[in-house]
């Protein structure tokens, strides 16, 4: 018995060895993965510093992020394009003018992975023919571009949110402002029809009215006096004069 108890004893002192190690693995695991993180955390921030934005001020038409990756990759390795795309008022208007019915864009960012090579392109490339094949739309356009010193892709994200939020507070003001004037102007419409309506129960209560008064009067027989014809027995009927007769006569 006794034994069996030591057995017993040992096997619990062993699971318990076995959980406490188990532990340490799950506490290296995780700690191992939190300096991975920050290792991770470093390398992107260092790698931030080294790279550098370029700045479009145009874009030409029909020119897309493809586009500009194909030509700025051969000066260097690219991280991150963004082109904001152009006012959708601007799109509908050229779209019922006839003309490029696809999605255009009005300016863009360009990140490099070196700020010497965007350096070198801003230097090289601003002013100058985009040039490519001739077939190409953008052949005989002009890159505008900008080197942005100290400036990194967060400050555009943030920008970017930035603008949103500014955008989004000007649509929800137009849009209380229309719903204001939309409220404003069914109520002016519903007072006019309620005061429609008031006229015309007045109107019939008025016709009604009436009628009932004429009802309840009683019709008047009025005697108008006349005056009684004179008779023409008593007068005899004027008679022409010899004379003016003889004088008719005579002369002719």
């Amino acid at each position: 018995m006794a034994e069996a108890v030591e057995q017993d004893n040992d096997d619990t002192h062993l699971e318990e060895q076995h959980m406490v190690d188990d532990g340490d693995k799950c506490g290296k695991g995780e700690l191992l993965k939190r300096k991975n993180k920050k290792k991770r955390s470093r390398k992107d921030s260092s790698g931030a510093d080294r790279r550098g934005v370029c700045y479009l001020s145009r874009v030409p038409p029909h020119m897309n992020p493809s586009h500009i990756r194909l030509i700025l990759s051969k000066f260097g390795d690219i991280q991150r394009i963004y082109l904001v795309p152009e006012d959708p008022s601007a799109q509908v208007h050229r779209k019922q003018a006839g003309g490029f019915r696809g999605k255009e864009f009005s300016e863009g960012w360009v990140e490099f992975t070196k700020k010497s090579v965007a350096k070198r392109v801003a230097n090289l490339l601003n002013g100058e023919q985009i040039g490519g094949r001739k077939r190409s739309s953008f052949y005989y356009d002009i890159w505008n571009i900008k080197y942005l010193s100290k400036f990194k892709w967060d400050d555009l994200i943030s920008e970017i949110a930035e603008r949103n939020h500014i955008r989004e507070e000007k649509l929800n003001l137009e849009i209380s402002a229309a719903k204001r004037e939309r409220d404003f102007y069914l109520s002016k419409v519903e007072k006019s029809i309620a005061l429609k309506h008031m006229q015309e129960r007045r109107k019939k209560k008025q016709k009604t009215g009436e009628e009932s008064d004429k009802a309840l009067e009683p019709k008047v027989i009025r005697q108008v006096p006349q005056n009684r014809p004179v008779s023409d027995s008593g007068k005899s009927k004027p008679k022409l004069s010899k004379n003016i007769l003889a004088g008719v006569f005579s002369s002719s």
